[in-house]
């Protein structure tokens, strides 16, 4: 900014700008450094002008935080949904199908149709997705760089389903955490699957577990 001229600093001084508090604070420094002086009335509007950017980032800061937050309740009346941590959790440890079904029951609750049927698409195209790269994509054929490929992409995988559940479902949405059964059973048939086609599943998190076990 020091490289800026006094005219060019001066514009981080009108009303409306989309400044920074910082850059507006930086360039009030800089023009008092050059021997620029403020009237008493024009510091008072800086300061106010520099105290609102900084409220108005903290406000949006809020607002962002709000959207992630999950608004689970004991209140017996609030719609019962799967929690998005459950929903999360299932996609990275068993895969993104069941974490998808979870996910899209939840919408279907909501009447959020569209997204629902959307989400089944993620969950499945993800798993069939890493088995195409799997088998295509060049690699040494060493262990690790076969397994962090694989945990790249289921990563990526549960990270789009959490991004469609937050973009998806109501805002702000308190609800009972449903029953846990319903993931048990996802999570054992993920179990069953890993059993049937062992190769096809290597990488995700939870055949490493069976892997260690076997070891002993």
């Amino acid at each position: 900014m020091r490289k800026l001229s006094d005219a060019e600093l001066e514009r981080y001084f009108i009303p409306g700008n989309r400044f920074t508090p910082e850059a507006v604070e930086a360039a009030f420094e800089i023009l008092t450094e050059r021997g620029r002086l403020f009237s008493e009335s024009e510091k008072i509007f800086i300061r106010e002008m520099i105290l609102a950017k900084k409220q108005q980032d903290e406000t949006r800061t809020n607002q962002e935080k709000e959207v992630w937050k999950d608004y689970i309740t004991t209140d017996p009346s609030a719609i019962k949904l799967y929690s998005r941590n459950t929903i999360l959790i299932i996609s990275l440890v068993f895969g993104t199908i069941p974490g998808s079904i979870l996910l899209f029951l939840n919408l279907v609750t909501v009447k959020r149709y569209t997204a629902a049927a959307l989400t089944l698409l993620i969950g499945f195209g993800f798993f069939f997705l890493q088995q195409y790269i799997l088998s295509t994509a060049p690699h040494d054929g060493r262990f690790n760089t076969k397994y962090n490929l694989e945990i790249g992409i289921l990563a990526l995988g549960a990270v789009l389903l959490l991004v469609m559940s937050v973009v998806a479902m109501p805002k702000k949405l308190a609800y009972q955490a449903k029953s846990p059964i319903l993931p048990i059973v996802l999570s054992v048939l993920s179990i069953i699957m890993y059993i049937l086609f062992k190769e096809s599943l290597s990488g995700y998190p939870i055949m490493s577990v069976f892997r260690l076990l076997g070891s002993f």
